[in-house]
């Protein structure tokens, strides 16, 4: 089976991987998602990063509400593209697609939280609904052939695993983990995920213009680390680092961090099944 695994699109899918596909036409392409531009970043690092200052209370909610409608729409390009090829997606949200709760993570609203701002979380994930070539698998899975997809997100840090969110999420991929122990024990189970497993290489922010408290760190998911840890699936795929483009191993999982399909990168992936049984992967990834 020939997989094509993309994300971190941030409102653009590169000419040179719409010419790849056309090429190579996979069987299936399996997204980590951040479809969204984000083109708030800078403001949002600036105003709102490790406090509890909402952007909009910063600079206003029509220019606040302006820029989100702006990222929405050319999130919404990528999706349109994708869908044109008539290939099976099966996706993820990111951190920047406005998912609708944290799953690593428990949040509490104040009182004066603005409505507008609650709501449009939903918004991304309802536009994709529309694309019938793509189908969305966080805390989900998917079967195609003889494989099934696990999805998850890992939100874009580390998590605490101390938290309801946390344990609710992990239980729910523990859940679907075991639903599938036949399958995983054939090598027959991939997990896709938004961020990369903690602590590896896939995962320390090297950006030296990043935020004094991430620079140098680690920003990959426990969540996602504790899951491969102990189910220790055939592939694990994933980006959120941009700077952690690459794979490695993990005990029996290859965990790839594919990349940024905005910049033309990507992860090309052969898996074929031999006359023993054995499961053998190629990976190319797309500089």
């Amino acid at each position: 089976m020939k997989i094509l695994v993309i994300g971190d699109f941030h409102g653009k899918l590169h000419k040179k991987i719409k010419k790849l596909i056309k090429k190579e036409k996979p069987e299936v392409i399996l997204s980590i998602g951040d479809y969204l531009p984000f083109h708030y970043r800078k403001l949002w690092f600036k105003h709102s990063f490790g406090t509890d200052i909402e952007l909009w209370q910063v600079i206003g909610k029509k220019r606040y509400k302006k820029i989100i409608l702006r990222d929405l729409d050319e999130g919404e390009k990528v999706l349109k593209e994708l869908n044109k090829f008539n290939i099976p997606v099966f996706t993820v949200l990111g951190n920047v697609d406005y998912p609708d709760s944290s799953d690593v993570m428990d949040e509490e609203l104040p009182k004066n939280f603005w409505k507008w701002e609650y709501s449009r979380k939903a918004q991304f994930a309802n536009r994709l609904r529309k694309y019938k070539n793509i189908r969305r698998i966080d805390y989900t899975f998917a079967k195609f052939r003889d494989f099934v997809f696990i999805g998850a997100r890992g939100h874009s840090f580390p998590g605490r695993p101390g938290s309801k969110a946390f344990k609710k999420h992990k239980k729910i991929l523990e859940k679907l983990f075991k639903k599938f122990k036949k399958e995983n024990k054939s090598k027959k189970v991939i997990f896709i995920s938004h961020n990369v497993p903690f602590r590896t290489k896939l995962d320390i922010i090297t950006d030296r213009k990043a935020n004094k408290l991430v620079r140098s760190k680690h920003a990959g998911s426990k969540l996602i680390r504790k899951i491969i840890d102990k189910y220790h699936p055939i592939l694990h795929l994933a980006g959120h680092v941009h700077e952690g483009r690459g794979f490695q191993k993990l005990g029996r999982t290859l965990c790839i961090n594919c990349g940024d399909a905005c910049k033309g990168q990507y992860a090309l992936i052969d898996i074929k099944e031999g006359d023993s049984g054995k499961m053998h992967v190629r990976l190319k990834m797309g500089k």
